[in-house]
């Protein structure tokens, strides 16, 4: 009978095991030196040699060689092995985790070994146990017999009792490096006379996220379609994934506004049979290595590819803005956690490409969602270069004050409802400060601290005054000057300055623009000179 790659190939020795360095160079000291714990957890993600390991450590402590131990070749090894050795137990607590199975295992811990020189128990998923199972095994975890080891496995420690964690060594396992596990399983495909690219080595690496058995679980599928030569087409093809220049399209396609076309894409790469939650995983990479190479001159360390894809990934993020690659990432992220409970994830994903087509060209800045950013008309300078035209209502002859005069047309209206050109009225005020606190709070999670401590009580022709309630909101105001002011232009249409006032205190209600002025102030207030040197 067929045996997976997995298990064929599970390490039976310390060299074998795939990157956990530190774990086998620990065990081994220990065989050695004869300096074994009564008890370890071993934790850490799935595939990553937890059980493989614990099997290799109750072959050392019962190996019969003079040498290196374990052998992996005496009798001892071979029944471990073969699963056959009487003192090697290994229970599953996920369906063994009452206090009846742990009582059977306090009781059979009194006997001695049968045959071997250590009697283990290795339980795995034991964050499966129940409160009263892991009750149950604190005094003989705490206290077992000279002749009995406990091995612990989980991939969820943070489920287990403080009591079991402090009677334990721990020992937590590593996701294994990507080029680890391309090199093991080049091994193995060299063992097996078949030939695999080094792409699709890589691209099963990346798929595998620090997992040798999934990884060897992918390849398995890849050579199990009766090929001598598997190479990265064929791993997209089993993965269901798509190809680097479908997404490099796809992209294009949204930043030219061109949803249908878009749309269609994605429709013809389902058809082909590529999972849909696994295309919008690519997609959100896809974006992620346009932010690398935007960033990163030699970005092939980081990106697992070949070099003709990097280089067709750098010449579109040459083309393409941080917020665009920003706002991509995003909206996909979110629709990948939605679609991970929806019956309908290709209408999730499709509704992301309208969105992100429909704000392609006008990308909020970082961290500013698109839905409450306000896309402010320019200020027009006033005079020279950029004047209104002739005709336009600004250009109309102003006013006389005089009483009686006819009264100038009302100039155009900013998106916050304030006159281009001319003050906002103070009924204004509370909508304006509103919509800054909003786009505030979206670019600065601390912003609410203005928002709820402070309000807007001016705005001239060069400046706006805000009134703060404390010194502490004071103080915070002045460190974020320059968001405040730029925040109060896009939704005023005109750049000015700021000025904080504090609210029941008229002597310092103007804030000074520099370190000497703030000073001058002081010293008014205490009745005395202030010379700044």
């Amino acid at each position: 009978m067929y045996t997976a790659l997995y298990r064929a190939y599970r390490p039976e020795v310390f060299d074998e095991i795939l990157g956990q360095d530190h774990i086998v160079r620990i065990l081994k000291n220990q065989i050695q030196t004869d300096t074994t714990s009564h008890a370890y957890l071993f934790c850490g993600t799935r595939g990553t040699g937890k059980t493989t390991t614990a099997r290799i450590l109750a072959k050392g402590l019962n190996c019969l060689s003079e040498g290196d131990r374990p052998c992996g070749h005496c009798s001892v090894c071979r029944e471990i092995k073969e699963g056959t050795f009487l003192d090697v137990i290994e229970i599953d607590a996920a369906s063994n985790n009452g206090v009846d199975n742990i009582r059977e295992l306090r009781e059979s811990v009194k006997y001695p070994p049968a045959a071997g020189r250590k009697k283990v128990y290795i339980i795995d998923e034991v964050h499966m146990l129940s409160t009263g199972a892991f009750n149950a095994l604190l005094k003989t975890l705490e206290e077992p017999p000279e002749y009995v080891v406990f091995i612990l496995a989980t991939t969820e420690p943070h489920k287990l009792p403080a009591t079991i964690l402090s009677r334990c060594m721990r020992l937590d396992f590593k996701r294994v490096p990507e080029n680890t596990l391309i090199a093991g399983m080049a091994e193995i495909c060299q063992k097996k006379g078949i030939e695999v690219s080094e792409s699709a080595l890589r691209i099963i690496a990346a798929n595998a996220d620090g997992s040798v058995r999934d990884g060897l679980s992918i390849l398995d599928q890849c050579i199990s379609g009766g090929d001598t030569v598997v190479d990265a087409a064929d791993v997209l093809e089993f993965l269901g994934a798509s190809g680097e220049e479908t997404f490099v399209e796809l992209t294009d396609l949204i930043r030219k506004k061109r949803t249908s076309e878009a749309i269609v894409l994605i429709a013809q790469a389902l058809a082909d049979g590529k999972d849909v939650r696994q295309f919008m995983r690519d997609w959100v990479n896809h974006y992620r290595n346009l932010l690398m190479t935007k960033f990163i001159k030699n970005p092939q360390d980081i990106i697992n590819m070949s070099v003709e894809n990097i280089d067709r990934i750098r010449r579109q993020s040459e083309t393409i803005e941080l917020s665009e690659i920003n706002q991509g990432i995003l909206e996909l992220s979110r629709t990948i956690n939605e679609a991970r409970w929806s019956t309908q994830p290709r209408i999730l994903l499709e509704l992301a490409v309208v969105k992100l087509s429909a704000s392609a060209g006008r990308m909020p800045a970082m961290g500013v969602p698109a839905e409450r950013m306000v896309f402010a008309e320019p200020q027009m300078p006033q005079g020279g270069m950029g004047q209104p035209a002739a005709g336009s209502l600004q250009n109309q002859p102003a006013a006389s004050e005089a009483a009686g005069s006819v009264a100038e047309p009302k100039p155009a209206e900013t998106p916050d409802g304030t006159e281009n050109g001319n003050l906002p009225s103070k009924e204004d005020y509370d909508r304006i400060w509103k919509a800054v606190f909003e786009d505030g709070e979206a670019s600065k999670g601390s912003f609410y601290i203005i928002g709820s401590g402070a309000e807007l009580t001016a705005v001239e022709e060069h400046s706006f005054t805000i009134t703060v309630r404390s010194g502490h909101v004071k103080a915070y105001a002045e460190r974020n000057r320059e968001l405040l002011e730029s925040l109060m232009a896009r939704h005023t249409g005109q750049k000015r300055s700021l000025r904080i006032a504090e609210a029941g205190n008229d002597a310092v209600n103007q804030t000074a623009e520099s370190v000497e002025d703030i000073a001058q102030e002081a010293g008014k207030l205490l009745g005395i000179n202030v010379e700044i040197k």
